[in-house]
């Protein structure tokens, strides 16, 4: 991810979801929030309910792949978290990939 970097710390996790906009699709929840840094922070987080850390790792990769393929199309200069729901388990990565610019378009951090 040329343009992006990570959401790492429990603090931006929490501002971006008390002061953040939020939309949900079936596979996946985006939060976001303008930030002043001129760079895009994302972050992506799978429940312990999805199940096992195998597949919770692989909805991240799923993720973080769709993301880099379609990292342009994301504005810079935002706060992003992606919540894996429960159907993202067994989803398909088409479905994910199509699915997260739908929802940045949403919140209008997509073009």
């Amino acid at each position: 991810m040329r343009h992006t970097v990570s959401l790492k710390q429990n603090h931006e996790f929490r501002s971006l979801y008390a002061r953040g906009k939020n939309t949900a699709g079936v596979y996946l929840a985006l939060y976001a929030r303008k930030n002043r840094l001129g760079v895009t922070r994302l972050g992506i987080t799978a429940s312990s309910k999805l199940g096992n850390a195998v597949k919770r790792n692989r909805v991240r990769r799923l993720v973080k792949e769709a993301y880099r393929l379609q990292e342009d199309r994301f504005l810079k200069g935002f706060d992003l978290v992606v919540v894996a729901r429960g159907r993202s388990v067994g989803a398909a990565f088409a479905a994910i990939r199509d699915e997260l610019p739908r929802l940045g378009l949403k919140l209008g951090v997509c073009v």
